[in-house]
């Protein structure tokens, strides 16, 4: 009865801030923080008590009894939602405020809250018409918060194909909970491992759910999405929007039964989208679109961990599936964190040098130091090093890979690949953000938007600091989130149900503190070694060139190069040179551009030939009734000769 009442607070809490947030932002911002920290509060009462809430109304919406349930996945979401959604208001009201933006700011507080109370809904119904309706409305919000800004055609662009691939994953998911009503007989929601003719239906839902987690190939929409739209709106976009199709998937694999062949499938599919996603990334010169494409890498991690649990079920409920689901979840809030840490660092950058261009950039850690050193923090959990957050998940997924390579058999053939290649994206991750790194905050400034960048307010900075804390804490402490992690595993497949950590976790945990001190240390020593001792400062050696610029240091494209040499096959690469000519040459041009692949070379050819095949097919529809008298009787002839052939032996 509490938490339904902490439930109910935390959604009219967040109702009434829609209202509010027209014309008063601080009310606004107070409504909004109250109902994300009322939510939190619920969602830690089902994680630590090991109890989950359930629900049913008595009245009737839309023909069925509203059923609303709380487990310990859905919980653990829900903290998801909660704090990113608390944060976001508070970096949104510096950061897109009424002064600058004062016909869209009142809108985008109103659809924030709408957002959050979607994404609660999704989380918490337990029926399949009604979270059609959830989904549908959570898609819609994503929609106009991603467009806040219209005049950019850009922003527009990114907004309808975001629109379009949402209702095509939606189509899927109708499609999947049909089939699943008429086969049961009833829209409610929950446990039934015990029918296994439902299991084909897990392969609608991979694909509907998977249009909305945006892993490699369902991940067009993602990457201009991401990039146009406010950086607030892409941190809770993709450190909790993405999230709710990762959701999908694990809820629906441990209420229903799955094929044989989906462990595998699914741990394919997370290998290729964390190899192909982050080599997408690191050829960006975008910073927003090299955040995109990370998320698409991180969605592949969290896809392999729940691929191997998915196969240790069908192998016996092997252990080794427990830490590897733990994992998937625990990097569900870390890469929650530590990407809505990057995109604010990000809006930071944007905010004061108005590009989002790396090459245009450079020199930014002397005029913005905060955001620098809460960017550097991100970057090392997003590449996964230790002793953040990053490293912790990462490293239980890896642990489940072993065990299902070390205990050989069929399974290991698909292990084996999969670590090769999760290993290859983390080096490529750490490369990637030592090129994003590079160019933004040091060398010199490229452009006078560069030299002049200013650092952001307290409003901007705290959310920040909150969400680097949590990757410190994460990393430092993991034990202390295992009850939560336990609490959500059990929920999946009770059979893992335990209270006692893996011993690895408490080793990982001792060894990140103990790096910790030493990294402290050293920063220390340097810091006195540098600034107590005096810096002797010169110009950087230039083969003794006597007049560098800005313009001779290394591009993001230059930076890149060699690892989009070796990807061109799928990259792709669009390049526009003009040599020098002439003993002094005026000038010379080498611009590149890495297309969506995707799209640009799959979807959209294949769109434009249904376009014209189905322009061509217009032409028959004249309004002459003659001809539409002929094409029944032809249709008639057709069937008969189809109908004169099938009985002919």
């Amino acid at each position: 009865m509490t938490l339904g009442l902490l439930l109910l607070i935390a959604f009219l809490v967040l109702a009434a801030s829609i209202v509010g947030g027209f014309r008063r932002p601080r009310i606004w911002l107070a409504l909004t923080a109250t109902g994300a920290a009322v939510g939190m509060v619920a969602a830690l009462r089902v994680l630590l008590g090991g109890d989950h809430w359930e629900w049913q109304s008595g009245f009737l919406l839309g023909g069925e009894p509203l059923h609303l349930r709380l487990d310990g996945i859905s919980a653990l979401f829900l903290m998801l939602v909660s704090v990113a959604g608390g944060t976001g208001a508070v970096y949104s009201h510096e950061y897109w405020n009424d002064q600058h933006n004062p016909s869209s700011a009142p809108r985008g507080r109103a659809w924030w809250s709408a957002l959050l109370i979607c994404m609660g809904l999704v989380l918490t119904v337990s029926n399949g018409l009604h979270f059609l309706i959830a989904w549908e409305l959570f898609a819609l919000c994503g929609y106009f918060l991603i467009t806040l800004d219209r005049e950019p055609q850009g922003v527009r662009a990114a907004g309808w194909l975001y629109l379009a691939a949402s209702h095509a994953g939606t189509m899927c998911l109708f499609a999947f909970f049909a089939l699943l009503a008429s086969r049961t007989g009833s829209w409610d929601l929950g446990p039934m491992r015990d029918h296994p003719q439902l299991a084909p239906l897990f392969w609608l839902a991979l694909f509907g759910f998977g249009v909305k987690a945006g892993f490699f190939p369902l991940h067009i929409w993602l990457p201009s999405a991401h990039a146009n739209a406010p950086s607030h709106v892409s941190a809770i976009m993709s450190g909790v929007a993405i999230k709710m199709g990762i959701y999908g998937i694990i809820r629906f694999s441990g209420w229903l039964p799955v094929p044989p062949a989906a462990g595998w499938v699914v741990i394919g599919l997370g290998a290729t989208s964390a190899l192909l996603g982050i080599a997408f990334a690191f050829a960006q010169n975008d910073f927003k679109r090299l955040l995109a494409y990370c998320s698409v890498e991180n969605i592949g991690i969290i896809m392999i961990g729940v691929g191997v649990a998915l196969l240790a079920v069908t192998q016996g409920d092997a252990p080794w599936g427990r830490l590897a689901l733990a994992g998937a979840l625990l990097h569900v809030w870390n890469h929650g964190a530590f990407k809505s840490l990057l995109f604010f660092g990000a809006g930071s950058v944007l905010h004061a040098t108005g590009t989002r261009e790396m090459s245009r950039l450079g020199g930014l850690a002397r005029t913005m130091p905060w955001t620098a050193g809460l960017f550097a923090l991100g970057t090392v959990a997003v590449a996964g090093l230790p002793p953040l957050n990053g490293f912790v998940s990462e490293w239980l997924i890896y642990l489940g890979l072993f065990d299902v390579v070390t205990g050989r058999g069929a399974a290991a053939w698909i292990a084996m690949p999969a670590v090769i290649m999760l290993a290859v994206a983390g080096a490529m991750a750490m490369a990637s953000f030592t090129k994003a790194g590079a160019m933004i905050f040091l060398g010199a400034p490229r452009t006078q938007p560069a030299a002049q960048a200013h650092e952001c307010g307290w409003w901007m900075r705290a959310p920040m600091l909150v969400l680097a804390s949590i990757c410190v804490v994460i990393g430092l402490a993991p034990i202390l989130f295992w009850p939560a992690m336990a609490s959500a595993v059990a929920s999946w497949q009770p059979a893992w149900a335990t209270a006692e950590p893996p011993a690895p976790l408490l080793t990982i945990g001792s060894a990140q503190v103990v790096l910790a001190i030493l990294i402290l240390a050293a920063a220390a020593w340097l810091w006195r070694k540098a600034f107590v001792n005096g810096v002797r400062r010169s110009p950087t050696w230039d083969c003794a060139y006597a007049a560098p610029t800005a313009r001779m240091q290394y591009t993001s494209s230059s930076f890149a190069g060699i690892v989009s040499g070796w990807m061109r096959w799928v990259l792709q690469p669009v390049r526009q040179v003009r040599r020098p000519r002439g003993h002094f040459p005026a000038e010379a041009i080498r611009l590149e551009r890495v297309p969506e692949t995707v799209l640009e070379r799959i979807i959209t050819p294949a769109g434009d030939i249904i376009m014209q095949v189905s322009t061509a097919v217009r032409h028959l529809q004249h309004g002459r009734l003659q001809f539409y008298i002929l094409y029944v009787l032809a249709g008639l002839i057709g069937i008969g000769i189809l109908v004169w052939l099938g009985g002919t032996p």
